[in-house]
């Protein structure tokens, strides 16, 4: 499955699932390049405090991806030290509705962050977290299980009981837009490919 999703464009599997999947466009990778693809684990914060995600590190499944609402708090919530821990306990990535830092060191060890910010202010660690809980992240509620995918387009979260049928139709979608290319390529017009109506 995870494989399967990172074959595809977040914005191929969007607009092939006909469902509201798109987090908020303001939660963007925090560093060129990030790419992730997998089952959430999901994380409820308190905004300015990261010991939600210090427990969530140390619970969350191998192969899972962090999905963590904070609110939104531009804080760093964070860093080089749990994406260290969390690579080294099998997890793939961090979506976060909350602000991190330290994205030059993610960069460098390749561990993907899809965040609301980059951050330097510091946190509390007094709240335990909700962990594996339904959450809303970006505006959509995303459950264990679900299938996130991020890219550097933005970040879909699939509800688990579509995943399937969604990549079918992500399938398809990439099938169609290749014989479209291909038609540019050999010199048909948009217009034509699409069979628009031509401008009068």
């Amino acid at each position: 499955m995870t494989d399967h999703a990172r074959d595809h464009s977040t914005a191929t599997i969007y607009e092939a699932s006909q469902l509201n999947i798109a987090l908020d466009p303001a939660i963007r990778p925090a560093w060129t390049g990030a790419r992730v693809a997998g089952p959430a684990y999901t994380v409820q914060g308190a905004g300015g405090d990261n010991l939600a995600l210090h427990n969530a590190v140390a619970a969350a499944p191998v192969g899972h991806v962090l999905v963590a609402d904070l609110g939104g708090a531009q804080h760093g919530h964070w860093g080089e030290v749990l994406a260290v821990a969390a690579q080294q306990r099998g997890l793939l990535g961090l979506i976060i509705d909350g602000g991190v830092r330290d994205t030059v060191e993610l960069a460098g060890i390749d561990f993907p962050v899809f965040s609301r910010g980059i951050s330097i202010v510091g946190t509390r660690k007094d709240y335990q977290g909700g962990l594996g809980v339904p959450i809303t992240v970006g505006g959509v509620r995303i459950t264990t299980g679900d299938l996130v995918v991020g890219d550097a387009d933005g970040v879909v979260a699939i509800p688990l009981e579509h995943v399937t049928d969604v990549l079918d139709r992500s399938d398809a979608r990439v099938s169609d837009e290749k014989r479209i290319l291909d038609e540019l390529r050999a010199g048909k017009t948009i217009l034509e490919v699409y069979a628009f109506a031509a401008a009068r």
